[in-house]
């Protein structure tokens, strides 16, 4: 039995995972909203006593650089302690890796119904490469290489920022008001996607409308951003999300060149979800429309847009990625 976590900033998955048949099983899953707890400890102490279970490994993904044996969480107060992990799990030892190093793994267990596609290119021998916006923005890949394959830990979302024209060098200055260093990660994520739209508002004086401008107080701000845009119901939200896809766009072609991944680019994380495939009932012109903003600035790299438009471009659809990530991970790990 694997233990398989998946550590979020907004919530932490937590599954036990049989390999049987060349395929995986789910026998257990919750679900924790992250910040209600003082530590992963204790929901996967919580997790266990409520499904007690014999485990051969475990495997924890979280957002924020993994030195060691010891992460401190990006975007949670937290310091995730492999050994503290281990005495609970009952294991010897358990494996710690970048929360989107997982999603990666995750492409080897993918079907065709996991994943919506973008852009068609062929599947082969490649690197694959993954970029993942939600509540940061992360990267990783999956490098072939003498008939091995090795997972490629990033933390490119924290990179700079790359402005390519007038309207992306408006959007940094602005943003450099705020904010001492402008990453990738301050324009592609949730919260970049509000801060996308407040610069587009600033800088155009747009009148916000009274419905928008309380949909923004009582929730989630992006979250109100993104629904007005895709209702159709205002201009200056459409104007922002295009913008925030085109930019979503050149960053995975800037990774898809940095990782030279001929093999494909998957998009994971909630936020493509949303704005490129959308929950039933999405108008076929939004997708349209969204789709186009990203993939014109992902193809949009001078002598090299010819391989771009080559390049496979998905969309992961499938929640459950990153636990089927983690269960592969940790499996290849026992006997290490």
């Amino acid at each position: 039995m694997i233990l398989a976590c998946d550590v979020g900033g907004t919530k932490t998955n937590v599954a036990l995972l049989e390999h049987a048949d060349g395929t995986w099983h789910m026998r257990r899953r919750a679900s924790y909203p992250s910040r209600e707890h003082a530590s992963l400890h204790e929901i996967i102490s919580a997790f266990l006593a409520e499904h007690p279970s014999r485990l051969d490994a475990a495997c924890f993904g979280v957002a924020g650089p993994v030195s060691g044996d010891r992460v401190d969480t990006t975007n949670l107060p937290w310091t995730v302690d492999a050994n503290r992990l281990a005495r609970t799990t009952g294991l010897r030892r358990v494996s710690l890796v970048n929360d989107v190093e997982l999603q990666a793994w995750s492409l080897l267990a993918l079907g065709a119904g996991d994943q919506v596609t973008l852009q068609t290119g062929p599947r082969g021998a490649g690197n694959f490469a993954v970029i993942a916006a939600g509540t940061g923005l992360g990267m990783s890949a999956l490098v072939r290489g003498d008939g091995v394959i090795r997972s490629l830990a990033s933390e490119g979302g924290h990179a700079d920022f790359a402005s390519n024209d007038e309207t992306d060098l408006a959007l940094v200055r602005h943003l450099r008001q705020r904010f001492a260093h402008v990453s990738a990660e301050r324009v592609v994520s949730g919260r970049g996607l509000w801060n996308v739209y407040e610069f587009f508002r600033d800088r155009d004086r747009a009148d916000e409308p009274a419905w928008l401008a309380g949909a923004v107080a009582d929730g989630d701000p992006a979250a109100a951003v993104a629904h007005a845009a895709m209702d159709g119901n205002s201009g200056l939200a459409q104007r922002a999300v295009l913008y925030f896809l085109g930019a979503y766009g050149a960053e995975a072609g800037n990774w898809a060149l940095r990782t030279m991944a001929t093999g494909g680019v998957w998009l994971g994380g909630g936020v493509a979800h949303k704005l490129l495939v959308g929950p039933p009932g999405t108008s076929d012109s939004w997708r349209e429309r969204a789709r186009d903003a990203f993939l014109a600035r992902f193809r949009a790299k001078g002598r090299l847009s010819a391989l771009l438009e080559t390049v496979a471009v998905h969309v992961i659809t499938c929640e459950e990625a990153p636990l089927l990530g983690a269960a592969h991970f940790a499996h290849s790990a026992i006997g290490r």
